[in-house]
């Protein structure tokens, strides 16, 4: 089945993923959505999610590039979906992600045209002092315009695993991902991965230029607590090389 999805692009761990969920007026979005899909909603709404995440043993083209395997990703991204020949795919578009490396937000806008770019970032990662070995907290920042922004999260509870339609469900469990091209086309790529355990979030937190980072018109949005939080564990993933679909 595999097959159908084109050759493999990339292999990695994506490890401790922040999702801090708030939901959004569509329109806001319609700009940024690719053609050939539509915005997917939970329960009649729409949401934006701000996510933090590790990249680990990266392979391209099961390559290892040195310095280049471990890294932290921060991304705004929304939900959509688009009819294909088996039914809705449903999928993810970024409004813009962040990395450490230019090398990999260059690679990243060449094959896919997506917007990436490259700032200093880290991350904290707390475990809990048990045989679980729980995550009590993450914590993944940034610096923009010579200013330290940062996703916090902190966790509750014991991992478990999606309640079948919940909201959670509907932000981790998108396999696709859509990037709308220079010519006004969009490309589809699949994204591979087991289903996720979730910690529930105690407290979750934003710091972050909204406003010069990603456009004025989305800080009324990302504002305050967000509409729900969680922290996903993550997987082995795999990223399939993309196609025209319109």
């Amino acid at each position: 089945m595999a097959e159908s999805f084109g050759r493999r692009f990339l292999n990695a761990d994506w490890r401790y993923l922040a999702m801090l969920n708030y939901e959004i007026d569509p329109r806001i979005l319609l700009p940024f959505v690719p053609r050939g899909t539509e915005p997917d909603t939970w329960n009649g709404k729409t949401y934006v999610s701000m996510v933090g995440f590790l990249f680990q043993k990266t392979r391209v083209m099961r390559v290892p590039i040195p310095f280049h395997r471990n890294f932290e990703d921060i991304n705004l991204r929304f939900y959509v979906r688009r009819k294909a020949e088996d039914g809705w795919r449903r999928g993810v578009v970024f409004v813009k992600e962040i990395v450490p490396r230019l090398a990999i937000a260059l690679v990243a806008r060449w094959l896919y045209n997506e917007n990436y770019v490259a700032l200093p970032t880290g991350s904290v990662i707390c475990r809990a002092d048990d045989a679980a070995k729980n995550i009590e907290s993450v914590k993944y920042y940034w610096t923009f315009n010579k200013g330290a922004q940062f996703i916090e999260l902190v966790t509750r509870g014991a991992p478990s695993s999606f309640v079948e339609d919940s909201q959670e469900e509907f932000i981790a469990q998108h396999y696709w991902g859509y990037s709308s091209q220079k010519d006004g086309g969009t490309v589809e790529y699949r994204v591979e991965h087991p289903p996720w355990r979730i910690w529930q979030a105690a407290n979750a937190r934003l710091d972050c230029d909204v406003g010069k980072l990603y456009g004025t018109q989305f800080v009324k949005f990302l504002h305050g607590q967000p509409a729900s939080a969680f922290l996903a564990e993550g997987s082995t993933v795999t990223v399939y090389k993309g196609k025209r679909v319109s």
